[in-house]
């Protein structure tokens, strides 16, 4: 007998799912009068699942700080490679001097 892992359980779970929800929605759709209702719910939850998501998106370049120009990271760059060179070669140095003593 084959073990099956949780991962296909989940898939074949999702698959059963989705059938019994597109034969529900055809009944409802072409077997009962809720047809019309149906069909203004399913495009109300597109609407709000669509432009929730673009608001949210807006919502987020709206709020977010814009990132610093690159001339200035250069710049803390540089400085930061300036003071590195700068105690490279002070430890040179110092390193020097106790080699002669």
């Amino acid at each position: 007998m084959k073990k099956v892992s949780r991962d296909q359980l989940v898939g074949w779970g999702l698959l059963v799912l989705s059938t019994i929800v597109i034969i529900v929605y055809g009944y409802i759709l072409y077997g009962t009068s809720y047809d019309i209702a149906l069909l203004k719910l399913t495009g109300m939850l597109v609407i709000i699942g669509v432009f929730g998501i673009l608001g949210w998106i807006g919502y987020t370049l709206a709020t977010t700080p814009p990132p610093k120009p690159i001339e200035e990271i250069e710049k803390e760059i540089e400085e930061e490679l300036k003071k590195l060179e700068q105690e490279t070669s002070a430890q040179q140095r110092s390193n020097q001097e106790e080699k002669k003593q």
